[in-house]
């Protein structure tokens, strides 16, 4: 181990990472158009989770009552928070459904999880050059900012697997609006990269809570976390806060040696905008995505099986290994983040119901017990080529097929879909959905006047981009 006291060189990707955020120019009109979608879709997942007790009691602020003089607004309450605060509620609301953007490579995860941060610190941001007399941001800027934190995220994704260690993908959330936040209060880029060098050492929380036999409510909290201590890292740094040159590197203590089995982490292709143009949307089904085909699959089976549930023998699901790996579940499933995680869970609902909504998950629905029946008859196997498909940077497929076989020995057809909806070979076919379910969301929460002018406004892409933060946020205040 090296005990040199020497300071040594920044390390390249702490440098890269800020020289993206602080000098590249978006110029991707795709780029653009998909953040509004996903600014929009990502809204009205948190505003859907708010019809969830379990959401809802984490939200406020830490000390009930406490109202912070130009606060982060939260969007469908009537909460005025701290912006780290404000973070975390707007990162769990976002989460908590699992309903928003993927991106799957050989690490995992949801890039619109960064507008928690990148949100919070917008609103706080224009509210106070408002008070100070100054023109405020516009959400043009959001839009921006998205897009880097998409990137950033999802091109460390590419090939810096975190689960193959045992960590979980919200660190690369924590990075990402660390990156976007710093610039945006103001930091310069030795700022940006202290900020980012004690997001790299603040390691990552375990995948626990997402395997068996603990999978559990924090991974619908745990990038709303994430995401709110990524303000607070760069709120500490344009305040001076030191920086760590080679949080990564140092040899024994760097992140690389001690938790990424002494791997070198690399950016896969250069830092532009590619992530948000081909994100993935969950449009239909708020289900773990590596089941969204095979969500649909099922759906379109159910007309035939509805009435033959009995006369299953058995139920094959065709798919890739990092599906396998990571939802192929069986024996029980205790609670409703264990059953949005399990193939077998959702495509037995897609099969009874012809339809699967987030209530789906819960106690009363899962006490049907013609869902652990079909479960008990399914078999997931691996299809290769699937899985050759789905690392392929031209394709990004997520293919699954489903096949029932009866005790008569007869079968259905096979159902294959390799792109779900929310595929960027789908767009067109997905974008006018995206409204509607925005629509409905919002819907779920709001009276139909506000609806209308919330809809007035996000129609319209020139309103929307020219909004100032504060006022479009206000659109949402409950």
């Amino acid at each position: 181990m090296i005990k040199t006291n020497e300071i040594s060189k920044t390390d390249q990707l702490l440098t890269d990472l800020a020289d993206y955020v602080l000098n590249t120019t978006i110029t991707s009109e795709e780029a653009y158009e998909t953040a509004r979608y996903v600014l929009l879709d990502t809204l009205g997942c948190g505003i859907l989770a708010l019809q969830y007790p379990e959401c809802t009691k984490l939200l406020g602020p830490v000390v009930p009552g406490t109202v912070v003089p130009n606060g982060t607004r939260v969007p469908g309450t009537s909460y005025v928070l701290d912006p780290v605060k404000g973070a975390f509620n707007i990162g769990c609301m976002i989460r908590w459904l699992d309903y928003n953007d993927t991106w799957l490579a050989a690490e995992w995860g949801h890039p619109s999880d960064n507008l928690g941060g990148i949100l919070a610190v917008a609103d706080y941001l224009s509210r106070v050059r408002i008070a100070e007399g100054k023109e405020p941001l516009t959400i043009k800027e959001v839009l921006e900012m998205m897009i880097k934190a998409h990137e950033i995220q999802g091109v460390l994704a590419l090939e810096n697997s975190l689960n193959r260690v045992g960590l979980d993908h919200v660190l690369y959330v924590k990075i990402a609006t660390t990156a976007v936040v710093t610039k945006a209060l103001g930091g310069t880029r030795q700022e940006i990269i202290n900020a980012l060098s004690n997001a790299w050492i603040d390691n990552s929380s375990l995948r626990t809570y997402r395997h068996a036999p603990n999978t559990g409510s924090r991974k619908s909290w745990a990038a709303g976390d994430a995401t709110s201590r990524a303000v607070q890292l760069a709120m500490m740094a344009v305040k001076g806060e030191m920086g760590y040159a080679t949080a990564l590197s140092a040899p024994g203590w760097g992140f690389q040696d001690v938790l990424f089995n002494k791997k070198e982490l690399k950016l896969a292709r250069p830092l532009a905008s590619y992530v948000m143009e081909n994100v993935l949307f969950k449009v239909s089904f708020p289900a773990e995505f590596h089941a969204q085909t095979a969500a649909e699959c099922a759906v379109h089976l159910h007309h035939e099986v509805k009435n033959r549930l009995d006369d299953i023998e058995k139920v094959v699901i065709t798919t890739h290994e990092s599906a396998i790996r990571i939802i192929d579940k069986e024996g029980p499933l205790n609670n409703p983040a264990d059953r949005d995680h399990c193939i077998q869970y959702i495509t037995a609902i897609g099969l009874i119901y012809g339809d699967i909504i987030a209530d789906h998950y819960e106690d009363d629905v899962a006490a049907d017990p013609r869902i652990d029946t079909l479960r008990n008859k399914m078999v997931v196997v691996e299809e290769p080529q699937y899985t050759i498909d789905y690392l392929d940077p031209e394709k990004r497929s997520i293919a699954n097929a489903v096949q029932i076989y009866y005790q008569d020995g007869t079968s259905s057809e096979l159902v294959e879909c390799e792109y779900p909806l929310g595929h960027r070979f789908r767009r067109d076919e997905a974008f006018p959905k995206i409204i509607d379910k925005f629509q409905q969301n919002m819907s779920t929460h709001f009276s139909q006047k506000q609806v209308n002018k919330i809809n007035e406004i996000c129609s319209n892409k020139k309103l929307v981009e020219n909004s100032y933060v504060h006022e479009f946020v206000d659109l949402f205040v409950y």
